[in-house]
């Protein structure tokens, strides 16, 4: 019965036939010894596509952007050592922003852990409280019990990670040499499974898990839905806020249809984050179906914000002007979240609904009834309407940092996955992403919204669909993962990677200590000087460098191209924070 050359050889390969068998389709892989039986068993398999990265956490962000965009976790797998350490800051997003993801660390044998052997470190438990579930695997063993009990764990690791409380998984897994396929006579006998056809293959041929977990999804009982219809009903003046989506929401086709219809029931006009998968798509109107509004980022500030009802989901706003508008509102507020956590950091919110979003969002609009005229959403979408026209007036004559992520969104093609980085990109893709009538999956890293891995991330996203990619950067997000750029042609992406250089970290102009320089420009702006156009012939793309009064003719060239075009546009720091000032002074005026 034998055809394993050796113990690891049928471990590592009864992993990843079981973890197929339950639905993993993709591995990013980072090249190292002590991972080999694990590294050949998924690049042998037929039904998982293997992503070969040379920088453990260019991969391990690569594969967060899969699990971002698809809702479904992609496996890591890497050595032992340091190279598990580099898992880590992914770990924590995805742990932060509940993205399904798996991460495989091979490890040495017991004995020689905290012994002083070369590339060991304590591995056990090395993500703390990020993982959703942890498992330090037994060592290789020829034995059903035991091979039965891996195909458990594989089964249960990618529960745990798609479950409701979606998330990072860690198994880490010690191997002895020989790591190769190499035979060892008598390692894996004849007659190990000792007729346990289970342990040998698992359930049978067709691919079936050896163990299925059947998920539900919390929704309210008929009492408390019609306690909650009432108080939106009875709401004269009512807002629905549709914040970041969470992967399994984003993969829900029904939720953008589901929070239009519930705005229509209602007469609630919709304030949708550029990360909802709400502020575009072909519900996108004014009081036709729904009253989806975007830029509140830019002019809530001038309004006094008084409904008298507020139906909150997702996580936390992107927007700070409109979190601390919220915060002054005295009036109920409802989050709406599967996992009954409390999203909600300025301690506002009176009540949590502990159900999913999709189906709460519908069943809402569905109790509630016909839509109401309500004068108070006609007045926002006024205001939405005169907010946008000056803006354009403005861009036309200021031409700000955020008039690219203004062009970026409104020339994406439909469909696209438009990947934006933290710090100003993703502000300026609130303040300046006008809605759309378009199928645009815009994303970010807003779980620790760090501004490392924005690359990865990015590159990972766009491979999980044929869908065009944007990515939208700074010029130190960039700088940080310069690596990830290796993946485009290693892994076969093509995007179009937009740049806003200038030159170092311009978030720091909006907080106070600009006024205190020194330390403000060494310590905290940090210009770099840096020269990106080289980056161009070393990972074999164009690279482009462009002034803003030309990057809308060169942004849409090269979304008509093939390849991956980087375009970085240069802007003064300083300068831009001044016109973010009169941008925002001249808003006031208007209402």
């Amino acid at each position: 019965m034998s055809e394993y050359p050796n113990r690891n050889v049928l471990w590592a390969e009864t992993l990843v036939d079981e973890l197929a068998a339950g639905g993993l389709t993709a591995a990013c892989i980072a090249p190292g010894s002590r991972s080999t039986p694990l590294t050949v068993a998924f690049d042998a398999h037929d039904d998982i596509e293997a992503f070969s990265h040379l920088d453990e956490r260019s991969a391990a962000f690569f594969a967060l952007g899969r699990g971002r965009r698809t809702g479904e976790p992609t496996a890591l797998v890497c050595t032992s050592g340091t190279a598990a350490a580099n898992f880590h800051p992914t770990i924590v997003e995805a742990n932060q922003a509940r993205v399904p993801l798996l991460a495989l660390t091979a490890d040495r044998p017991p004995e020689l852990r905290d012994s002083g052997a070369n590339q060991t470190i304590d591995q056990e438990k090395l993500y703390g409280r990020a993982v959703r579930w942890y498992r330090d695997l037994p060592e290789p063993e020829p034995t059903p019990r035991k091979l039965r009990r891996l195909r458990t764990d594989a089964a249960r690791a990618l529960a745990e990670a798609t479950g409701s409380d979606a998330g990072p998984v860690h198994l880490n897994c010690p191997f002895r040499k020989p790591l190769e396929p190499t035979p060892v006579a008598g390692d894996v006998p004849e007659n190990w499974h000792e007729g346990d056809e289970r342990a040998a293959l698992g359930r049978g041929a067709d691919g079936t898990p050896y163990v299925r977990r059947h998920q539900g999804r919390p929704e309210l009982g008929d009492g408390e839905l019609c306690d909650l219809a009432d108080a939106v009903g009875g709401a004269d003046s009512g807002l629905v806020l549709a914040g970041p989506a969470d992967p399994a929401t984003l993969a829900d086709d029904d939720w953008p249809a589901a929070v239009a219809a519930l705005s229509a029931a209602t007469g609630f006009p919709v304030l949708a984050d550029p990360l909802s998968s709400v502020r575009f798509g072909e519900h996108v109107g004014y009081r036709d179906d729904a009253t989806v509004l975007g830029g509140y980022d830019g002019y809530v500030h001038a309004l006094d914000l008084d409904p008298d009802f507020v139906l909150r989901f997702g996580a936390s706003a992107t927007s700070k002007p409109l979190r601390k508008a919220l915060a002054e509102i005295d009036a109920p507020q409802v989050i709406v979240d599967p996992m009954g956590e409390w999203r909600d950091a300025e301690f506002v919110c009176s009540d949590l609904v502990v159900a999913d979003p999709t189906r709460t969002a519908r069943a809402l609009a569905e109790a509630v009834g016909a839509s109401t005229d309500s004068d108070y959403a006609d007045r926002l979408a006024d205001v939405e309407s005169r907010y946008w026209e000056h803006v354009e007036e403005f861009i036309a004559d200021e031409t700000p940092e955020g008039a690219i992520a203004h062009r970026v969104l409104a020339d994406a093609p439909d469909p696209a996955t438009v990947f934006v980085s933290n710090s100003m990109a993703v502000r300026d893709a609130d303040r300046f992403g006008v809605p759309r009538d378009a199928d645009l999956t815009v994303l970010a890293n807003r779980g620790a919204s760090g501004i490392d891995g924005i690359l990865s991330t990015g590159f990972g996203a766009g491979s999980a669909t044929d869908d065009p990619l944007v990515v939208l950067t700074g010029d130190l997000a960039y700088y940080h993962d310069m690596n990830g750029l290796l993946a485009l042609a290693r892994c076969g992406v093509d995007a179009t990677v937009v740049c806003v250089n200038n030159d170092g970290g311009g978030i720091f102009h909006l907080l106070p200590i600009e006024e205190f320089d020194p330390p403000f420009t060494e310590q905290f702006v940090t210009p770099h000087g840096l020269d990106f156009a080289p980056t161009g012939d070393l990972y074999d793309l164009s690279f482009q460098r462009v002034g803003p009064d030309e990057f809308a003719d060169t942004y849409r060239e090269s979304l008509a191209m093939d390849g991956t075009q980087v375009i970085e546009v240069p802007f003064d720091a300083g300068t831009s924070h001044r016109v973010r000032e009169r941008l925002a002074d001249s808003v006031a005026d208007l209402f």
